[in-house]
C-alpha cells in the first residue's frame, strides 16, 4: 500500500533530516497529537518508503485512529525491512486481535516472544487472544508467564481471574481478583468479577455486596446490575431483582440477558402474564436458545393455524421439553397439524403425546410447514396466564405396556417401593445446589416395609458404594440402555408407589406421567416451583419439599419420612 499523501506537508527530507523528523513526530505521538505525527512520518516515506521506524510508528497511528487494515499492511511491510523486531510483532498481534484474526494474532504474539521471552505485554495479549478462542487453560499459562515477569501486572490479573472462571476454578478467581483491588480498591469490573465467583461458591450474599461496590465504583456499569439481580434472586428477593434488572436495561436496552433474567423472576412470583411475555427474551441472550435446522415465518399466536402445518421446535434440556410439551395437544386442538422437532432421546417417550404429531429429529429432514414456533414460547403465545391451565391435560405421557409388565415382573409386588434420584448432570451450571447426598435418604430407608429403587443414571452412582449401614437401594441392570431416553423409567415408575428426585428431569417425567412424586428443592428454587409452595401448578401429582435454610438436606428428608411415616400408618 502507498502511504497515504500528506495534508500540507514539506517535500521528502534529505536523508540528514529524517532523524530530526522522526523524532518531532515521537513527541507528537506520544502527546496524543495523532494527525501531526501522521503527517511526520509519511513525509519521511516519501524519503524513504522503506524507513522501519516511520512504517511501524504510523501503523500504530492508524491502528490508534481506527484503520486497521491499513495498520496490518504498514506493520507488515515494517516486519519486512526489519523481521526480528519483537515490539512490531507484538503491535501487530494487538491489530490483528482487534481485527478478531485471532489465529493470525496468536502466531504474531509466538514471535513476539520468541524474540523478546520477557514481554510481559506480549504473554498477557497472547492469553487475551486464547480466551477469546475458548481455551481458557491455555490462556491462564499465557496470564502465569506475564505475572511471573511483572507480579502487579494489573491486566492480566483481572483475566486470569475470568479463566478462572470459566474453568470453575472461583476460589482461585477470588485470590486474582483480591490482588488487583489491594492495588485498584475501585476496580468495578475486578468487583464484579469477584461478585461472580462468588455466587459460583454459592455465596450470594457475600456475592452481593461485591456487585454493590461494583456498582458504587461505576454506577453505569450494566452487567453489575444485572449481577446485583441474580444474587437478589438467589437471595429469594424477586420483587428487589427485578428492579436491577429494570436498571441493567435501561443502561443497555438491548441486554438479553437481563430482561431474561426479569423474566425468571417474575414467573418465580407467579406473575404468568407478564413473564411469559418477557420470557421471550431468551432469544436475544448473549446465548441464544436453538434455532430449527430451516428457517420460516414465526406464530406469533395471531395467525389462524386450523388447516395449516406449525413446527415446534425444543429449546433447552430434556426437562423443559417434556415439561412443556404438554401445549402440543392445545395446537392441535386449534386445527393444527404439528411437526414436533424433538431431541433424539425423547422421541420414543414424546410418541404418547399424539397419534397425529408428527416428531422428528435435528438429523431429519424437516417436512414443508407453514409457521414455526419455540416450544417454551407456546404458553406465550397460546396466552395461558392461568396456572390451572398447566395441570388440566396431565397425564399427557404414558408408559409403553409390554415394558409396564416386564419391569413389574422383575420389581415383583412387596413392599412400599419409592424410585430415587438424587443429581443431575454436575456439568451444568443449573444442576449447583439441587443435588442431594443419597445418603441423606436413610431415614425413608429405615421405615418398615420401604424399598428404595434407584432410577440414577450415569453420574452419582458411585454413592451407591457408601452407604450408610442399614441402608439399601436396589439398582436395576439395562435402565435406558440404547438411543431412546426414559422409556424403561416411565415404565418402572408405572410399577412404583412414590417417586423421590431432585430436581432433574426425573421429575418432569413422573410428573408428565401422573405418579406420586416427591421433589426435594433447594432453598432457592428455580422460577417454574414459585415461591414456598407446598405443591405445583404443573403437575397435580406432585409435592415440594423445600430446604428452609441453604444446604438444609436434613430438614427436607426429616420433613419426607414424616410424612411418608405418616401414609404409610393410615394405609
Amino acid at each position: 500500500m502507498t502511504p497515504p499523501a500528506s495534508r500540507g506537508a514539506s517535500s521528502a527530507p534529505r536523508p540528514g533530516d529524517v532523524a530530526a523528523l522522526l523524532q518531532r513526530a515521537v513527541v507528537l505521538h506520544r502527546g496524543g497529537k495523532l494527525a501531526e505525527a501522521r503527517a511526520l512520518y509519511e513525509q519521511v516515506l516519501r524519503g524513504q518508503p522503506r524507513n522501519f521506524d516511520a512504517l511501524h510508528l504510523l501503523g500504530t497511528i492508524m491502528a490508534q485512529t481506527g484503520q486497521r487494515d491499513e495498520a496490518v499492511d504498514l506493520i507488515g511491510r515494517a516486519l519486512a525491512v526489519q523481521p526480528r523486531d519483537a515490539t512490531a510483532h507484538y503491535n501487530l498481534g494487538n491489530v490483528l486481535r482487534d481485527l478478531e484474526r485471532t489465529e493470525e494474532a496468536i502466531t504474531s504474539y509466538d514471535r513476539a516472544l520468541a524474540l523478546d521471552p520477557r514481554s510481559a505485554g506480549a504473554h498477557c495479549n497472547r492469553g487475551n487472544s486464547l480466551l477469546d478462542l475458548g481455551r481458557p487453560a491455555d490462556a491462564l499459562a499465557s496470564y502465569q508467564a506475564a505475572l511471573a515477569l511483572k507480579p502487579d501486572y494489573v491486566r492480566a490479573l483481572v483475566n486470569s481471574a475470568v479463566a478462572l472462571l470459566d474453568l470453575k476454578r472461583p476460589e482461585e478467581a477470588i485470590a486474582c481478583c483480591d490482588r488487583v483491588i489491594a492495588l485498584q480498591p475501585d476496580h468495578a469490573k475486578v468487583l464484579n468479577n469477584r461478585g461472580n465467583a462468588l455466587r459460583l461458591l454459592r455465596r450470594s450474599a457475600l456475592a452481593l455486596a461485591s456487585y454493590e461496590r461494583a456498582i458504587a465504583a461505576s454506577p453505569d456499569f450494566a452487567e453489575a446490575h444485572c449481577n446485583h439481580g441474580n444474587a437478589l434472586l438467589d437471595l429469594r428477593r424477586p420483587g428487589d431483582a427485578v428492579a436491577s434488572y429494570d436498571r441493567a436495561v435501561a443502561l443497555k436496552p438491548d441486554y438479553g440477558d437481563a430482561k431474561w433474567n426479569k423474566a425468571a423472576a417474575t414467573l418465580l412470583m407467579g406473575d404468568f402474564a407478564n413473564g411469559w411475555r418477557l420470557y421471550e427474551a431468551r432469544k436475544q441472550r448473549k446465548e441464544p436458545v436453538g434455532r430449527p435446522p430451516v428457517a420460516g415465518p414465526e406464530w406469533t399466536g395471531c395467525e389462524p393455524i386450523a388447516g395449516k402445518t406449525l413446527l415446534v421446535y425444543f429449546e433447552q434440556g430434556l426437562g423443559d421439553t417434556i415439561q412443556f410439551s404438554r401445549f402440543v395437544g392445545l395446537l392441535e386442538a386449534r386445527g393444527a397439524r404439528v411437526v414436533f422437532l424433538v431431541p433424539i432421546r425423547l422421541r420414543r417417550l414424546l410418541r404418547a403425546l399424539s397419534p397425529s404429531a408428527e416428531l422428528v429429529v435435528p438429523s431429519s429432514v424437516v417436512p414443508h410447514f407453514d409457521y414455526q414456533v419455540a416450544l417454551l414460547s407456546l404458553p406465550f403465545v397460546l396466552a395461558i396466564a392461568d396456572e390451572t391451565a398447566f395441570a388440566a391435560t396431565v397425564p399427557y405421557l404414558a408408559a409403553e405396556p409390554d415394558r409396564i409388565a416386564t419391569w413389574q415382573g422383575r420389581l415383583g409386588a412387596g413392599g412400599f417401593k419409592v424410585g430415587v434420584a438424587w443429581q443431575g448432570n454436575p456439568q451444568a451450571e443449573t444442576d449447583a445446589g439441587r443435588a442431594f447426598p443419597l445418603a441423606g435418604l436413610a431415614p425413608l430407608a429405615g421405615l418398615p416395609g420401604v424399598r428404595l429403587v434407584s432410577l440414577q443414571k450415569e453420574d452419582g452412582l458411585d454413592q451407591l458404594a457408601g452407604l450408610p449401614a442399614g441402608m439399601a437401594v436396589e439398582t436395576v441392570d439395562g435402565l435406558d440402555e440404547g438411543p431412546d431416553g426414559f422409556v424403561d423409567t416411565a415404565a418402572i415408575m408405572m410399577s412404583l408407589d412414590l417417586v423421590v428426585t431432585a430436581d432433574t428431569s426425573v421429575a418432569h417425567l413422573a410428573g408428565a406421567l401422573g405418579r406420586p412424586v416427591w421433589l426435594a428443592l433447594q432453598h432457592a428454587a428455580e422460577w417454574r416451583w414459585l415461591l414456598d409452595r407446598p405443591d405445583s401448578p404443573w403437575y397435580p401429582t406432585m409435592r415440594l419439599f423445600r430446604q428452609s435454610s441453604q444446604d438444609d438436606w436434613t430438614g427436607v428428608f426429616s420433613a419426607m419420612t414424616e410424612a411418608l411415616a405418616g401414609r404409610l400408618s393410615s394405609s
